[in-house]
């Protein structure tokens, strides 16, 4: 059996190799906020660390980006204990995700530049098109499973993730002017209408889904 092989900074003076990899990746992270695609050199070079060095934590540019963006470390935006209701649920996730786009909006409005601008293959790299919000929307409305079927509350979950995140805050704060307590204010109540329309009018199906081939009946 093939052995797996072991992340650099894992092995030998793991106290050092944990603050050289903190460094490049706060460099990054402030290269992205001022608007910079930082590649590995660059954050080298902002972390005074050698490029020789830093290949060794990131081999190219695309893992600096995911280690480097704020989204990545979190696998869930529901709290340790959450409520059993599905609105409840969508507003703790819906709360949670809001604050940490506000918190990181600089580097937020970076990512969705970069995922504008870049070409379809580097758009994919980028950890805005990784869908990580629209499993944590699924996540919070699971309660569901059963009252909907599975393509509905797919598209229930994305309509929701239409309305907020850092797409729907540029645009509600750059274009039609609202402070950001209000763009914010505005994506919750728009989630939870949503999630209240759903329970009596399930959106529609999406064409595809329809139109797929059913299996036969078995003959009764």
């Amino acid at each position: 059996m093939k052995a797996m092989s072991t992340p650099y900074e894992v092995t030998g003076r793991a106290t050092q190799k944990t603050r050289t990899r903190n460094a490049l990746v706060a460099a990054a992270r402030d290269l992205v906020a001022d608007g910079v695609t930082p590649t590995v050199e660059d954050a080298a070079a902002a972390a005074c660390v050698s490029r020789t060095t830093a290949y060794r934590y990131f081999p190219n540019k695309r893992a600096l980006l995911l280690a480097a963006h704020p989204e990545i470390a979190a696998t869930s935006m529901l709290p340790v204990d959450p409520p059993s209701d599905p609105a409840g649920r969508l507003e703790a996730v819906v709360r949670n995700f809001s604050a940490m786009i506000l918190d990181t909006e600089a580097q937020q409005r970076t990512m969705l530049r970069l995922s504008l601008e870049t070409n379809a293959a580097e758009r994919e790299t980028l950890p805005l098109r990784q869908g990580r919000a629209i499993g944590w929307i699924a996540e919070a409305l699971d309660v569901l499973r059963g009252n909907l079927s599975d393509a509905q509350l797919h598209q229930l979950v994305l309509s929701i993730r239409a309305t907020i995140g850092i797409e729907a805050i540029v645009w509600l704060v750059d274009i039609a002017g609202l402070s950001r307590d209000d763009a914010v204010a505005l994506t919750h109540w728009s989630a939870q209408a949503l999630l209240r329309q759903a329970t009596t009018d399930p959106p529609p199906t999406p064409a595809r889904s329809r139109t797929r081939r059913r299996p036969a009946k078995a003959a009764s």
